[in-house]
């Protein structure tokens, strides 16, 4: 096709020679190409020049196309469906039901909030492909800047240069004491924090945001630290743990929900009826400053802003 090409083919060519292998006559190849039975007799008689072989045989009826003529033609239906099917997948695109997002976010609105959105996206929008990081709001951040991801649903960190940062604030993030079921504390009546302290707790290592959250609440009442806190980043760990101690985890409430209400571990765990109004600061979604989303990850962004505000 390249030698084609330099030889002065154009699409022209290619659109009445595929219209004649369909039509079998020059003159409705001509009209379904939409131009006239001389301009396609032309067409058709520069080609043979091109290629050097006669590409169609006259009878009384129309034409038959050679074997050259076939083989051309068979690779310019071809070729005129991929352009098709490419102007389709770019008008895609541009009007954002195609493409590729990466999404970060934090765990808990990963849960309550990502996981719906990605379900309707999977509905709505089938050609839009997505990933999925799962980490710190610092971690999301450096991701953010360094193009590895275009949104992420978090936070943007307090040391962090906020320039190049603009967020869409959804709220606070609730935070729950899990315990296992059979826990001394389940079930009590007028159950308050201090009867907490006395048990391990199960939290981020020091600096984790959760923890630095735990620990002001009880601060700001005037309340001790837990004297004994096992620290680790694993969830399935955490959850693992205090299944099989008295350990009490502050888990961000969307968490706790997912796996205690709606999980399988339902059974086998529980939330403490105490410290409510415990919670992480606003988070919200986070983009760049200075650089458009793509229309693919604009239709995420709307989906997950319109899911949010759903929810209040």
């Amino acid at each position: 096709m390249t030698e084609l090409i330099r030889s002065g083919l154009k699409f022209s060519h290619l659109r009445i020679l595929a219209a004649l292998r369909e039509t079998g006559k020059i003159g409705a190849a001509a009209q379904h190409a939409g131009m006239t039975q001389p301009a396609a007799s032309r067409l058709l008689a520069q080609l043979e020049t091109m290629l050097g072989t006669p590409l169609y045989v006259r009878h009384a009826q129309g034409v038959v196309l050679t074997e050259a003529g076939r083989t051309l033609a068979d690779q310019a239906i071809a070729t005129l469906r991929d352009l098709d099917r490419t102007h389709q997948q770019i008008g895609q695109i541009a009007s954002g039901t195609r493409g590729h997002v990466r999404i970060g976010s934090v765990t808990g609105p990963s849960l309550d909030l990502l996981l719906p959105v990605l379900r309707e996206i999977r509905v709505a929008y089938p050609d839009i492909q997505t990933s999925v990081n799962i980490d710190t709001s610092d971690r999301l951040a450096e991701g953010l800047i360094a193009d590895e991801l275009d949104l992420y649903i978090g936070r943007i960190p307090d040391q962090a240069d906020a320039r190049p940062f603009a967020i869409k604030t959804i709220g606070p993030e609730p935070i729950s004491l899990v315990v296992r079921l059979d826990h001394p504390l389940s079930g009590r009546s007028g159950l308050t924090i201090d009867d907490c302290l006395p048990f391990d707790w199960v939290m981020q290592p020091p600096g984790g945001l959760l923890r630095r959250t735990a620990e002001a609440y009880l601060l700001e009442r005037g309340r001790p630290l837990p004297r004994r806190v096992l620290g680790t980043t694993s969830i399935l760990f955490t959850l693992a743990h205090v299944n099989e101690t008295n350990a009490i985890a502050p888990l961000a409430r969307a968490v706790a929900s997912f796996f205690i209400e709606r999980g399988g571990l339902g059974s086998r765990l529980s939330i403490l009826p105490v410290a409510s109004d415990m919670a992480v600061g606003d988070y919200g979604i986070v983009t760049r400053t200075e650089e458009a989303l793509s229309p693919a990850a604009a239709q995420v962004f709307d989906l997950l802003g319109r899911y949010s505000r759903s929810k209040e």
